[in-house]
């Protein structure tokens, strides 16, 4: 990766798979991460990390055990570490994901939905 401006809707305009994260950046030991996603995905857990969901473009509900978190664009939230949770959209949705480098997007769940991000 290389030092440069990053414009995020070309990112996103240059994929179409969804819950297939793409690599747009890194600070330090951690990478921005872009996404569509559209359906549910799997409840997991990430044990060692929180994990930061920003909503660009549609709407992301994050189901919680004890309840649901719904975000529009502009809106963030940040699953705690260790806290089971299951992205959801009933629409394409655009996110950014900010995690530690090497997290995987299935976390403690694992299965055909893992993916490797790719560079942008």
């Amino acid at each position: 990766m290389t030092t440069q401006k990053v414009n995020i809707a070309e990112k996103l305009a240059g994929f179409t798979d969804q819950w297939a994260p793409r690599r747009i950046a890194r600070i330090n030991d951690y990478e921005v991460k872009a996404a569509k996603l559209q359906g549910e995905f799997v409840w997991h857990t990430h044990e060692d990390t929180d994990e930061l969901f920003l909503v660009v473009s549609g709407a992301l509900t994050i189901r919680l055990r004890d309840g649901d978190v719904v975000l529009g664009p502009g809106e963030m939230y940040v699953v705690p570490r260790g806290v089971e949770h299951c992205p959801a959209a009933d629409e394409e949705t655009a996110i950014l994901l900010f995690e530690p480098t090497g997290t995987t997007n299935t976390g403690s769940a694992g299965g055909e939905r893992t993916r490797e991000p790719v560079d942008a």
